[in-house]
Protein backbone atom coordinates (compact mmCIF):
# COMPACT_ATOMS: atom_id res chain seq x y z
CA UNK A 1 0.00 0.00 0.00
CA UNK A 2 0.99 3.71 -1.09
CA UNK A 3 0.83 5.05 2.79
CA UNK A 4 3.38 2.30 3.97
CA UNK A 5 5.64 2.87 1.23
CA UNK A 6 5.75 6.82 2.42
CA UNK A 7 5.39 6.46 5.88
CA UNK A 8 8.21 3.31 6.76
CA UNK A 9 8.79 2.23 9.89
CA UNK A 10 6.60 4.81 11.67
CA UNK A 11 2.95 3.25 10.89
CA UNK A 12 4.10 0.10 12.06
CA UNK A 13 1.87 -0.44 14.37
CA UNK A 14 -1.21 0.94 12.22
CA UNK A 15 0.11 -1.80 9.44
CA UNK A 16 0.25 -4.43 11.63
CA UNK A 17 -3.11 -3.26 13.18
CA UNK A 18 -4.83 -3.83 9.16
CA UNK A 19 -3.09 -7.06 9.21
CA UNK A 20 -4.99 -8.37 12.59
CA UNK A 21 -8.25 -6.48 11.18
CA UNK A 22 -7.88 -8.73 8.16
CA UNK A 23 -6.74 -12.20 9.68
CA UNK A 24 -9.71 -11.71 12.26
CA UNK A 25 -12.51 -10.77 9.92
CA UNK A 26 -11.07 -13.83 8.01
CA UNK A 27 -11.70 -16.21 11.40
CA UNK A 28 -15.14 -14.82 11.78
CA UNK A 29 -15.66 -15.82 8.12
CA UNK A 30 -14.10 -19.65 8.76
CA UNK A 31 -15.76 -19.87 12.65
CA UNK A 32 -19.04 -19.47 10.08
CA UNK A 33 -17.87 -22.10 7.47
CA UNK A 34 -17.93 -24.52 10.56
CA UNK A 35 -20.98 -23.56 11.35
CA UNK A 36 -19.62 -22.18 15.02
CA UNK A 37 -21.06 -18.90 16.38
CA UNK A 38 -17.73 -18.24 18.12
CA UNK A 39 -15.92 -14.70 18.28
CA UNK A 40 -11.89 -14.33 17.34
CA UNK A 41 -11.31 -12.86 20.26
CA UNK A 42 -12.28 -15.25 22.57
CA UNK A 43 -10.06 -18.19 21.64
CA UNK A 44 -7.43 -17.63 23.41
CA UNK A 45 -9.53 -17.88 26.53
CA UNK A 46 -11.57 -21.33 25.10
CA UNK A 47 -8.40 -22.46 24.69
CA UNK A 48 -7.18 -22.40 28.14
CA UNK A 49 -10.14 -23.71 29.62
CA UNK A 50 -10.55 -26.81 26.93
CA UNK A 51 -6.96 -27.26 27.62
CA UNK A 52 -6.39 -26.85 31.76
CA UNK A 53 -9.90 -27.08 32.75
CA UNK A 54 -11.58 -25.19 34.99
CA UNK A 55 -9.25 -21.91 36.36
CA UNK A 56 -9.76 -18.60 37.68
CA UNK A 57 -10.05 -14.99 35.85
CA UNK A 58 -6.31 -14.48 37.24
CA UNK A 59 -4.82 -17.58 36.08
CA UNK A 60 -6.89 -17.18 32.36
CA UNK A 61 -5.38 -13.91 32.38
CA UNK A 62 -1.92 -15.22 33.28
CA UNK A 63 -2.08 -18.40 30.63
CA UNK A 64 -2.98 -15.78 27.58
CA UNK A 65 -1.42 -12.67 28.62
CA UNK A 66 -4.28 -10.32 28.85
CA UNK A 67 -4.93 -7.93 32.12
CA UNK A 68 -7.56 -8.84 34.64
CA UNK A 69 -10.33 -6.65 33.36
CA UNK A 70 -9.44 -7.69 29.64
CA UNK A 71 -9.54 -11.51 30.80
CA UNK A 72 -13.24 -10.84 32.99
CA UNK A 73 -15.31 -9.47 29.97
CA UNK A 74 -13.77 -12.53 27.60
CA UNK A 75 -15.19 -14.82 30.24
CA UNK A 76 -18.43 -12.70 30.66
CA UNK A 77 -18.96 -13.00 26.78
CA UNK A 78 -18.10 -16.56 26.46
CA UNK A 79 -20.42 -17.11 29.53
CA UNK A 80 -23.45 -15.24 28.11
CA UNK A 81 -22.95 -17.37 24.66
CA UNK A 82 -23.46 -20.39 27.17
CA UNK A 83 -19.89 -21.74 26.64
CA UNK A 84 -18.35 -21.49 29.87
CA UNK A 85 -19.96 -20.86 33.46
CA UNK A 86 -19.14 -20.00 36.84
CA UNK A 87 -18.52 -22.72 39.94
CA UNK A 88 -19.92 -22.38 43.19
CA UNK A 89 -16.85 -21.81 45.85
CA UNK A 90 -16.89 -21.32 49.51
CA UNK A 91 -14.40 -18.65 48.78
CA UNK A 92 -16.11 -15.61 47.32
CA UNK A 93 -12.97 -13.98 46.22
CA UNK A 94 -12.02 -16.90 43.60
CA UNK A 95 -14.16 -16.41 40.59
CA UNK A 96 -13.23 -20.11 38.82
CA UNK A 97 -14.89 -20.87 35.74
CA UNK A 98 -15.21 -23.97 33.48
CA UNK A 99 -16.56 -25.21 30.29
CA UNK A 100 -19.92 -25.88 29.77
CA UNK A 101 -21.53 -29.07 28.02
CA UNK A 102 -21.57 -26.70 25.30
CA UNK A 103 -18.54 -25.37 25.38
CA UNK A 104 -17.11 -28.65 25.39
CA UNK A 105 -18.63 -30.15 22.72
CA UNK A 106 -17.52 -26.87 20.55
CA UNK A 107 -14.07 -27.62 21.82
CA UNK A 108 -14.29 -31.42 20.33
CA UNK A 109 -15.67 -29.75 16.88
CA UNK A 110 -12.65 -27.44 17.16
CA UNK A 111 -10.31 -30.18 16.35
CA UNK A 112 -10.57 -30.44 12.82
CA UNK A 113 -11.31 -27.28 12.28
CA UNK A 114 -7.37 -26.72 13.62
CA UNK A 115 -6.36 -29.17 11.41
CA UNK A 116 -7.29 -27.25 8.33
CA UNK A 117 -5.74 -24.30 9.62
CA UNK A 118 -3.15 -25.47 11.07
CA UNK A 119 -2.53 -26.69 7.32
CA UNK A 120 -3.10 -23.79 5.55
CA UNK A 121 -1.27 -21.59 7.91
CA UNK A 122 1.79 -24.28 7.33
CA UNK A 123 1.76 -23.54 3.62
CA UNK A 124 1.83 -20.16 3.76
CA UNK A 125 5.00 -20.02 6.00
CA UNK A 126 6.38 -22.25 3.01
CA UNK A 127 5.22 -20.01 0.20
CA UNK A 128 6.82 -16.84 2.10
CA UNK A 129 10.55 -15.48 2.10
CA UNK A 130 10.14 -14.81 5.97
CA UNK A 131 8.74 -17.35 8.76
CA UNK A 132 5.68 -14.90 10.08
CA UNK A 133 5.38 -17.30 12.90
CA UNK A 134 9.22 -17.24 14.40
CA UNK A 135 9.47 -13.39 13.35
CA UNK A 136 6.38 -12.38 15.26
CA UNK A 137 7.90 -15.11 18.59
CA UNK A 138 11.23 -12.98 18.16
CA UNK A 139 9.27 -9.74 18.12
CA UNK A 140 7.43 -10.61 21.44
CA UNK A 141 10.93 -11.57 23.01
CA UNK A 142 13.07 -7.98 21.60
CA UNK A 143 9.70 -5.76 22.98
CA UNK A 144 9.75 -8.05 26.69
CA UNK A 145 13.25 -7.12 26.76
CA UNK A 146 12.69 -3.19 25.94
CA UNK A 147 9.78 -1.68 24.70
CA UNK A 148 9.38 0.55 21.51
CA UNK A 149 8.62 3.34 23.61
CA UNK A 150 12.11 2.89 25.40
CA UNK A 151 13.71 2.27 22.05
CA UNK A 152 12.49 5.32 20.69
CA UNK A 153 12.82 7.90 24.05
CA UNK A 154 16.91 6.25 24.07
CA UNK A 155 17.06 7.12 19.94
CA UNK A 156 15.53 10.44 20.81
CA UNK A 157 17.90 11.25 23.45
CA UNK A 158 20.77 9.81 21.06
CA UNK A 159 19.73 12.51 18.59
CA UNK A 160 19.41 15.61 20.78
CA UNK A 161 22.58 14.54 22.20
CA UNK A 162 24.50 15.36 19.35
CA UNK A 163 23.24 18.74 19.29
CA UNK A 164 24.62 18.95 22.72
CA UNK A 165 28.21 21.50 22.36
CA UNK A 166 30.52 21.20 25.81
CA UNK A 167 32.54 24.36 26.50
CA UNK A 168 34.91 25.44 28.97
CA UNK A 169 33.15 28.54 30.85
CA UNK A 170 33.54 32.03 30.70
CA UNK A 171 32.52 35.10 32.22
CA UNK A 172 29.68 35.24 30.50
CA UNK A 173 27.97 31.99 31.67
CA UNK A 174 28.02 33.28 35.15
CA UNK A 175 24.73 33.70 35.18
CA UNK A 176 22.91 30.55 34.22
CA UNK A 177 26.22 29.21 36.33
CA UNK A 178 24.58 30.36 39.53
CA UNK A 179 20.79 30.28 38.35
CA UNK A 180 21.12 26.70 36.81
CA UNK A 181 22.73 25.57 40.54
CA UNK A 182 20.27 27.23 42.54
CA UNK A 183 17.11 25.98 40.41
CA UNK A 184 17.70 22.52 41.75
CA UNK A 185 19.40 23.26 45.43
CA UNK A 186 16.11 24.88 46.22
CA UNK A 187 13.97 22.46 44.64
CA UNK A 188 15.41 20.06 46.88
CA UNK A 189 17.12 21.84 49.64
CA UNK A 190 18.19 24.56 50.97
CA UNK A 191 20.96 27.22 49.79
CA UNK A 192 23.73 26.60 52.06
CA UNK A 193 26.86 29.29 53.03
CA UNK A 194 28.99 26.58 50.70
CA UNK A 195 26.32 27.00 47.84
CA UNK A 196 27.04 31.36 47.92
CA UNK A 197 30.58 31.14 48.33
CA UNK A 198 31.01 28.85 45.00
CA UNK A 199 28.16 30.18 43.13
CA UNK A 200 29.13 33.80 43.58
CA UNK A 201 32.76 33.48 42.85
CA UNK A 202 33.52 30.42 40.44
CA UNK A 203 36.80 32.35 39.46
CA UNK A 204 37.94 32.03 42.88
CA UNK A 205 37.34 29.04 44.57
CA UNK A 206 37.40 27.06 41.49
CA UNK A 207 39.44 28.21 38.59
CA UNK A 208 42.10 30.02 40.16
CA UNK A 209 43.37 26.82 42.37
CA UNK A 210 43.47 24.60 39.15
CA UNK A 211 39.61 23.75 38.72
CA UNK A 212 37.76 23.43 35.42
CA UNK A 213 33.88 24.42 34.59
CA UNK A 214 32.26 23.38 31.95
CA UNK A 215 28.85 24.23 30.24
CA UNK A 216 26.77 22.69 28.08
CA UNK A 217 24.92 24.09 25.24
CA UNK A 218 22.02 23.31 23.32
CA UNK A 219 21.37 25.52 20.55
CA UNK A 220 23.57 28.33 21.98
CA UNK A 221 21.75 28.65 25.46
CA UNK A 222 23.55 27.08 28.43
CA UNK A 223 21.28 24.25 29.70
CA UNK A 224 24.05 22.43 31.88
CA UNK A 225 27.33 23.45 34.10
CA UNK A 226 29.52 20.59 35.96
CA UNK A 227 32.78 21.94 37.86
CA UNK A 228 35.93 20.31 38.72
CA UNK A 229 37.29 21.51 42.21
CA UNK A 230 41.18 20.47 42.95
CA UNK A 231 41.39 19.21 46.20
CA UNK A 232 45.45 18.21 45.33
CA UNK A 233 48.24 17.49 42.99
CA UNK A 234 45.81 13.68 42.14
CA UNK A 235 42.76 14.26 43.63
CA UNK A 236 39.77 16.68 41.92
CA UNK A 237 36.05 16.57 43.23
CA UNK A 238 32.75 16.67 40.93
CA UNK A 239 30.92 19.30 41.95
CA UNK A 240 27.75 21.91 40.56
CA UNK A 241 26.29 19.99 38.24
CA UNK A 242 23.12 21.31 37.34
CA UNK A 243 21.07 20.29 34.03
CA UNK A 244 17.88 22.52 33.14
CA UNK A 245 14.19 20.92 33.32
CA UNK A 246 13.42 21.74 29.59
CA UNK A 247 16.46 19.75 28.75
CA UNK A 248 16.86 16.96 30.59
CA UNK A 249 16.74 13.76 28.27
CA UNK A 250 19.35 14.93 26.27
CA UNK A 251 22.48 13.05 27.52
CA UNK A 252 23.29 16.72 29.59
CA UNK A 253 24.32 15.15 32.35
CA UNK A 254 26.11 11.99 30.89
CA UNK A 255 28.24 14.41 28.54
CA UNK A 256 29.00 17.28 31.30
CA UNK A 257 30.11 13.45 33.52
CA UNK A 258 32.17 12.53 30.65
CA UNK A 259 33.82 15.78 30.40
CA UNK A 260 35.17 16.16 34.14
CA UNK A 261 36.10 12.66 33.95
CA UNK A 262 38.70 13.03 31.17
CA UNK A 263 39.39 16.55 31.98
CA UNK A 264 40.50 15.09 35.40
CA UNK A 265 42.55 12.34 33.69
CA UNK A 266 43.93 14.67 31.58
CA UNK A 267 45.27 16.76 34.56
CA UNK A 268 47.30 13.92 36.45
CA UNK A 269 44.26 12.98 38.78
CA UNK A 270 44.42 9.84 40.13
CA UNK A 271 40.58 9.80 41.25
CA UNK A 272 37.77 12.11 41.55
CA UNK A 273 35.41 12.35 44.37
CA UNK A 274 31.77 13.45 44.80
CA UNK A 275 29.11 13.92 47.21
CA UNK A 276 25.29 13.76 46.73
CA UNK A 277 21.63 12.73 48.03
CA UNK A 278 20.54 9.72 47.98
CA UNK A 279 17.32 11.28 47.04
CA UNK A 280 18.46 12.36 43.82
CA UNK A 281 18.10 8.75 42.18
CA UNK A 282 18.46 9.78 38.70
CA UNK A 283 22.41 11.28 39.69
CA UNK A 284 23.35 8.72 41.63
CA UNK A 285 22.42 6.53 38.40
CA UNK A 286 24.13 8.65 36.29
CA UNK A 287 27.63 8.63 38.63
CA UNK A 288 27.21 4.61 39.05
CA UNK A 289 27.34 5.06 34.92
CA UNK A 290 30.39 7.18 34.80
CA UNK A 291 31.92 4.52 37.18
CA UNK A 292 31.85 6.09 40.47
CA UNK A 293 31.08 3.65 43.37
CA UNK A 294 30.01 4.25 47.21
CA UNK A 295 32.56 4.67 49.38
CA UNK A 296 32.63 5.86 53.22
CA UNK A 297 31.18 8.81 54.75
CA UNK A 298 33.42 11.64 55.76
CA UNK A 299 32.63 15.30 56.91
CA UNK A 300 31.00 17.36 54.51
CA UNK A 301 30.75 20.94 54.46
CA UNK A 302 27.11 20.31 53.37
CA UNK A 303 24.84 19.38 55.33
CA UNK A 304 22.50 17.78 52.54
CA UNK A 305 25.32 15.20 51.31
CA UNK A 306 24.40 12.09 52.86
CA UNK A 307 26.52 9.73 50.35
CA UNK A 308 30.55 10.03 49.14
CA UNK A 309 31.20 8.45 45.98
CA UNK A 310 34.88 7.84 44.06
CA UNK A 311 36.28 6.87 40.89
CA UNK A 312 39.79 5.78 40.50
CA UNK A 313 40.90 6.78 37.16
Amino acid sequence: MKIYEKTGKMALGSRLRQLTATMTDDASKIYEMYDAQFVPKWFPAFFALAEEGPQTITEIADYIGHSQPSATKIIKEITAAGLCENIKSSDKRRNTVQLTEKGILLSKKFLTQYLDIDAAVDKMLKEATHNLWQAVEEWEFLLEKQSLLKRVQEQKKLRESKDVVIVPYEDKYLSAFVTLNREWITQYFEMEDEDFKVLNNPEEYILKSGGKIFVALYMDEPVGVCALHKIDDHTYEMVKMAVSPKAQGKSIGWLLGKAIVEEATRLGAYKVTLESNTILKPAIKLYEKLGFKKVASHPSPFKRANIHMELNL
